[in-house]
């Protein structure tokens, strides 16, 4: 994925117009804007309660009764440290995190805070850690650790990454009133701070588990460290998959270039006859198949594509392919497109699922949209590393030299391909595609480590 190419040159271009900032005028406070919801009212902590800050894997994991005792007790406990001050939320620094009710998906968020010197706060987006509050003076004896870059930054991802540090200095003097806009797509994340883009399109690791994509969807939480902090105007939206496509799709876009017309096979070879054109998008016909592909071939790229699965839907996307047969074997690989929740796909080898390096890396379960929504997927090819980042969320980031293992123990001679054409393996289903686009890498362009290790 583009953020995840040689962090030291980050583009701040900004083209998406369902992103550009709306106003920041203050409104009426706690009184939502058009097309948001007030997840505060302003009067008391209804839709709230404290809770400890852990996985919410492990939250998710338990029976529902067990999750609703947890609950309960939680908005027992919450008024010892949290409470509402003339239309605001106010913690002294001490107890569990403020935590709202309702989880989301994709969303953009509004919340104002104050706080005061010595202070450390801020908000963790799907229970996790966090878009950093600081004491941005000298004096809150924290420049060591990046306080002096200011606040806004996803302080938890790896040093030195996309988004860690804000892009500006953007922080009000203390006493004054500081806004946050949050946006949120998978794990894609962008975060203005009073009306300035300080986090552009970066990917939040997970914290509790750098290994793991951050959870499909989950709470937001108020951060209690160290001092007073004071929360007013929050305000959040979901948005629609359609949108959050094109959020992703024109995110960092710089040097991508269309590889399908919208209206006819011009520059691909292969057995094309088998697929059709409807809507702007290519379409599998039912009961046909075979790999078309590129008349281009590829060495290091990143590609960029929306897919639509009908129910139990099958296809692939051929990485590498030499132009004839089997592309998971003999190309690099087939990187699966599937119904992975279907019934019928109920017992497959764990490297059979969406997004697996077909046969030979599975690939995280659980970030597909409903089948017959528009999925959008970013595949990122350097060397033998392959990354899939499927609706904002990396569901795979695997070295194929390093495959040793095979599922029916059938070898892929094709893994080692240094370039091939790229191309889309159907399978009898009409899965179709749009809006195609590839981005040649440099073969000097180096990837960020995989989550989880060492940079």
């Amino acid at each position: 994925m583009v953020d995840r190419i040689l962090s030291g040159r980050i583009a701040i271009a900004w083209v998406v117009v369902a992103l550009l900032p709306v106003s920041l005028v203050a409104q009426a406070d706690n009184q939502a804007p058009e097309g948001f919801q007030a997840l505060f009212n302003g009067k008391d902590l209804s839709g709230w309660y404290g809770l400890k800050t852990e996985d919410p894997r492990i939250f998710q994991a338990l029976p529902a009764k067990k999750q609703e005792a947890r609950i309960e007790k939680a908005i027992e406990e919450t008024p010892k440290f949290w409470r509402v001050e003339e239309g605001e939320i106010v913690n002294d620094g001490k107890g569990p995190f403020l935590t709202y009710e309702k989880p989301f998906r994709d969303y953009e968020l509004w919340i104002d805070y104050r706080t005061v010197a010595k202070a450390d706060s801020g908000v963790y987006l799907k229970e996790t850690p966090q878009v950093q509050i600081w004491d941005t003076t000298e004096a809150g004896g924290k420049w060591n650790i990046g306080a002096d870059k200011g606040s806004g930054g996803l302080w938890n991802n790896t040093p030195g990454s996309n988004g860690r540090d804000p892009l500006v200095l953007a922080d009000k003097p203390f006493g004054e009133w500081n806004r946050l806009r949050i946006v949120q797509v998978g794990a894609k994340t962008w975060v203005w701070l009073n009306g300035q883009l300080v986090v552009n399109a970066a990917s939040m690791e997970n914290y509790w588990g750098r290994d793991l994509p951050l959870v499909n969807q989950g709470r937001i939480q108020l951060q209690t460290h160290g001092g007073e902090i004071r929360w007013k105007n929050i305000f959040a939206r979901e948005i629609p998959s359609a949108e959050a496509n094109d959020m992703l799709a024109n995110s960092l876009s710089e040097g991508f270039e269309s590889i399908f017309d919208g209206k006819s096979f011009a520059g691909w070879k292969g057995p094309t006859d088998n697929y059709e054109i409807v809507d702007g998008g290519i379409r599998c016909k039912p009961g046909k198949g075979g790999t078309i592909y590129t008349e281009n071939e590829y060495a290091d790229f990143v590609a960029r594509l929306e897919f639509k699965l009908p129910s139990g839907g099958n296809n692939g996307l051929a990485i590498r392919y030499p132009g004839q047969g089997d592309t998971a074997y003999v190309g690099m690989c087939e990187l699966q497109v599937l119904d992975s929740e279907h019934p019928k796909y109920a017992k497959l080898d764990a490297r059979q699922y969406h997004g697996s390096a077909y046969g030979m890396q599975a690939a995280h379960r659980g970030y597909l949209r409903p089948t017959g929504e528009w999925n959008f997927q970013e595949v990122t090819v350097k060397g033998p590393r392959i990354i899939v980042e499927l609706n904002g969320s990396v569901i795979l980031d695997c070295d194929v030299s390093q495959m040793n293992e095979f599922m029916a123990d059938t070898p892929h001679p094709g893994k080692d391909r240094d370039r091939g054409y790229f191309g889309l393996a159907g399978h009898s289903d009409p899965v179709e595609f749009r809006n195609l686009k590839i981005k040649k890498l440099d073969s000097n362009a180096k990837l960020a480590p995989a989550a989880g290790k060492t940079p």
